[in-house]
């Protein structure tokens, strides 16, 4: 069975550990709205935190490489919470998440699951982390 996540006003810490939950009970899912989800804190912190990960590029083949792009900026969160996500059950966990910034014409007229967030305090829209 397939889930589909609607991230439109979600924090990105409450949808990720929704998504990895989901995913390790063997749930497939399709994030879509990634450039809607939220997060909180000091817009100026996080930005320089994402700065900071984006300088660490090394080589142009080894990594650490941080993605620019809020879909994958998503799956790299989810990815965070899950349990050894290289091998066994984590890696099958994570095969199981699809993030998408829009959404997609197959998935238009499906039923998706909407989380009611209540928006209090410093909440920023992922999509403004974006270069």
């Amino acid at each position: 069975m397939i889930k589909i996540v609607n991230g439109d006003g979600v924090v990105l810490g409450r949808l990720a550990s929704y998504a990895a939950k989901e995913s390790l009970k063997g749930e497939n899912l399709i994030i879509v709205n990634c450039e809607k989800v939220l997060i909180s804190g000091n817009k100026k912190s996080i930005k320089k935190e994402f700065d900071i990960k984006r300088a660490r590029v090394g080589d142009s083949q080894k990594g650490p490489k941080h993605s620019k792009v809020s879909e994958k900026i998503v799956k790299r969160t989810i990815r965070g919470m899950l349990p050894e996500h290289r091998w066994g059950r984590g890696r099958i966990a994570f095969k199981k998440i699809k993030c998408y910034n829009k959404i997609p014409k197959e998935y238009e007229n499906s039923r998706m699951i909407n989380f009611s967030e209540i928006k209090k305090g410093k909440l920023h829209f992922l999509k403004e982390f974006e270069r």
